[in-house]
C-alpha cells in the first residue's frame, strides 16, 4: 500500500511503502506523518518498505499538498543527489513522482541518471498515459511504473494493455 496520509494505514495490507517526501519544505511530510503512523504499522504487523519520495515539476496537486520544493525536470543531477541521500538513509525504494495528472512524466534522462547511482527499487509515475511513455520509463531503468490517473479515464483498458505490452521484457523488480 501507498497511503496518502496516516489514516491510510490498513491492517489488511501485506506491506506498506513507508515514504518520506524528501523535497518537502514541511517537516510533517518528511518525518512527522511517519511518526504518527508508525505505531499503526507496528500493531498491524505490516511489512514496512522504507521509500524516498521525490516530486518534480510545479503543476501537480501532490507538490502543492506536500509543500515541495519541486525538482526541475531539466536537472537530473539534483535527482541523483536526493537518490544518493535516500540510499544512504537506508531507503530500499525510491519514487520519482511527476505528479498526479502531470502533463509530462519524469524525463527518461533523469530516470537513467538516478538508476546509475540508486540500486534499490526504482518507481516512477505521473504523466505516463501511453505505451510509448511506459516503454521509455522502463528502458531508462524504472522497475515499477505508476499509472493511477489513467485508470480514471473512460476506455482505459486498451491503453493499459498497450502499457503492459510495452513494459514486458523489462527485468523483474528487485526484492526489497
Amino acid at each position: 500500500m501507498f497511503p496518502g496520509n496516516v489514516t491510510g494505514v490498513s491492517k489488511f495490507a501485506d506491506a506498506i511503502l513507508f515514504s518520506s517526501l524528501l523535497n518537502s519544505t514541511n517537516p510533517y511530510f518528511i518525518i512527522g506523518a511517519q511518526a504518527l503512523g508508525a505505531m499503526e504499522v507496528y500493531k498491524a504487523k505490516i511489512e514496512s518498505i522504507p521509500m524516498g519520495y521525490l516530486v518534480f515539476g510545479r503543476e501537480s496537486a501532490t507538490g502543492f499538498v506536500g509543500q515541495v520544493n519541486p525538482l526541475p525536470s531539466a536537472k537530473p543531477s539534483l535527482a541523483v543527489i536526493y537518490a544518493l541521500a535516500s540510499k544512504y538513509l537506508g531507503m530500499r525504494a525510491l519514487y520519482l513522482e511527476g505528479g498526479s495528472g502531470a502533463s509530462e512524466p519524469v524525463p527518461p534522462d533523469t530516470i537513467r541518471a538516478v538508476r546509475k547511482f540508486y540500486d534499490g527499487l526504482l518507481i516512477t509515475g505521473g504523466g505516463i498515459v501511453s505505451p510509448e511513455r511506459a516503454r521509455s520509463a522502463a528502458r531508462a531503468g524504472a522497475d515499477l511504473i505508476v499509472i493511477g490517473n489513467l485508470l480514471q479515464s473512460p476506455g482505459y483498458q486498451e491503453t493499459l494493455r498497450g502499457i503492459i505490452s510495452a513494459s514486458e521484457g523489462r527485468r523483474a523488480p528487485k526484492r526489497v
